[in-house]
């Protein structure tokens, strides 16, 4: 059974906005533009700079199954072999994640 402080704190965390969702992807857009187009194509029907052919698009990797937020976060702050080790704050993580998430819902 849950207590009533319990849900009393979730509810002013939620009220807070403590516990909000990143949902403008424009911030993680720009990041995306700054760092990674020189091997990633970031916005669909877009070429980068000069994308590799083994680097997939960012449309590609957030239509991925394996793709959800936890899973791009864990990769953003790993480096990875092949990939310049670029060191992102916490809310430049969130804002790439929430930037590449955005791409794996089919425009309407």
């Amino acid at each position: 059974m849950v207590s009533r402080f319990t849900l009393g704190l979730v509810a002013i965390l939620c009220a807070s906005g403590a516990m909000a969702q990143q949902t403008d992807p424009g911030p993680g857009r720009r990041l995306a533009e700054r760092y990674c187009t020189s091997c990633h194509e970031v916005r669909p029907g877009e070429t980068g700079a000069g994308p590799m052919a083994a680097a997939p698009s960012f449309q590609v990797v957030a239509r991925m199954p394996s793709t959800t937020q936890l899973s791009l976060h864990v990769f953003l702050r790993t480096s990875h072999a092949g990939m310049p080790n670029i060191l992102l704050t916490e809310q430049e993580i969130d804002d790439l994640a929430a930037y590449i998430d955005s791409l794996g819902t089919p425009q309407k």
